[in-house]
């Protein structure tokens, strides 16, 4: 029995035997871990080696400062079409907001030129259809504004339709007592300018002693030359 193991055994139907080595696996991966970087250094350095035979860095870097200069170019172009928009758009702007001013005060002028108009027929039709060719007062309004101060208005005008523009002078006189006798007081300035084209409105303010009593304001209206053209007197 043992002489037929013995043969088998040194026969070539013998089972075969497999030697395995008891390296340890972390070492196993270490092994491998160096092979594939030793790889990738020596492909990295065989690829920047060609590059360098091919003279790829060299133009890779200028056209990269190219680049640089030219995206430098668009930006500030940009700065400036941006800066310009902003002026343009603030220029707009004010330019609409003079225009609404305008309009409004256009609309403002014709509001009074409407109302003018219809003063001035309003006055016409005041006027008798006999009354003589020259100026005229039509109106004249006196009233104690403060103690020492009379405010007056007056309203001259044109009788004719088509007359001349009238340039003249006027003056303002006070009436009344001061002291408890008979008191007159002209405007210290003396007569003023007067022009009157179809009508003129007028109005002042006269300083006059505070105990005075004032009991008429009366208004003259004269020419060049001197000659009273127009009187009006009323009580305040």
């Amino acid at each position: 029995m043992r002489l037929k193991l013995l043969r088998r055994r040194l026969s070539i139907s013998a089972p075969r035997m497999i030697v395995r080595s008891h390296l340890p696996w972390p070492l196993r991966w270490a092994a491998v871990a160096l092979m594939f970087g030793f790889s990738a250094a020596l492909a990295l350095w065989a690829f920047e080696f060609g590059k360098n035979i091919a003279g790829l860095d060299r133009h890779s870097a200028d056209e990269l400062q190219q680049l640089r200069v030219e995206v430098a170019q668009l930006r500030a172009e940009r700065e400036k079409a941006v800066s310009i928009a902003n002026t343009a758009e603030s220029l707009l702007k004010a330019e609409k907001t003079v225009q609404d001013k305008l309009a409004q005060q256009l609309k403002l002028a014709e509001a009074e030129n409407m109302d003018m108009k219809a003063d001035l027929g309003f006055f016409e039709r005041l006027l008798p259809a006999s009354a003589a060719e020259g100026v005229v007062i039509r109106g004249l309004q006196a009233e104690l504004k403060a103690p020492g101060q009379m405010r007056f208005q007056l309203l001259a005008m044109q009788a004719g339709k088509r007359a001349s523009e009238f340039n003249g002078r006027y003056d303002v006189t006070l009436s009344g007592t001061l002291d408890g006798k008979p008191w007159t007081f002209a405007h210290p300035g003396g007569s003023q300018a007067l022009q009157v084209k179809q009508y003129t409105r007028v109005e002042g303010v006269i300083d006059h002693p505070p105990q005075a009593v004032v009991k008429t304001v009366s208004v003259r209206v004269m020419d060049l030359n001197g000659a009273v053209r127009a009187t009006l007197t009323v009580k305040p």
